[in-house]
């Protein structure tokens, strides 16, 4: 590091982001698919502000992770990419009850994490802390699972629709979207 550099706290050189949207463009195109994936990317959003107190607010949460499937192989922390884990429509669980999600149907960076701690990808009993504690008003009466297919199509035209249509079921003011 250079005397300008010095001082700054900047990471290590080797200390670079994971380049997973190079890895799964690779892939894709290892796999024999023409055209490179094509991450979903838009200029705006359509989120809205809250109108109320994040206090007095009834939260939902969207999860990509999938139920635990005891016959579908291995699905524990570091389990390899376990495709037969897959789920392809819309589910839905009770928030007051516990629930064994895992993520082993999707590619993540098995080599950088353990994927032991599930609040990371289903972080209910963080919700349900944040309603105890009021920081937010409640957690809504279910939670909701999106399938993690990659097709653009599907997800915004039968995936997307779906998923509101149960959140505002739920009467829920926002929304925690976890995606692995």
């Amino acid at each position: 590091m250079s005397e300008s550099e010095d001082g700054f706290g900047f990471a290590p050189e080797h200390d670079q982001p994971v380049p997973y949207l190079q890895r799964i463009r690779d892939y894709y195109q290892t796999l024999g698919y023409g055209t490179p994936y094509r991450w979903a990317h838009y200029a705006e959003a359509p989120f809205t502000p809250l109108t109320k107190p994040l206090r007095e607010c009834r939260i939902g949460l969207v999860t990509t992770a999938a139920p635990y499937q005891p016959d579908k192989g291995e699905q524990g922390p570091g389990a390899p990419y376990n495709a037969a884990a897959k789920f392809y429509n819309v589910y839905s669980g009770d928030t007051a009850a516990d629930h064994d999600l895992r993520i082993a149907h999707v590619g993540y960076d098995r080599a950088h994490t353990t994927a032991e701690d599930s609040n990371a990808w289903f972080p209910l009993t963080e919700l349900r802390r944040a309603a105890a504690t009021g920081r937010i008003g409640e957690v809504a009466p279910r939670f909701h699972g999106a399938p993690t297919n990659r097709s653009h199509r599907v997800t915004l035209e039968q995936d997307c629709p779906e998923l509101l249509a149960r959140l505002r079921e739920d009467k829920a003011d926002a929304v925690v979207l976890v995606a692995v």
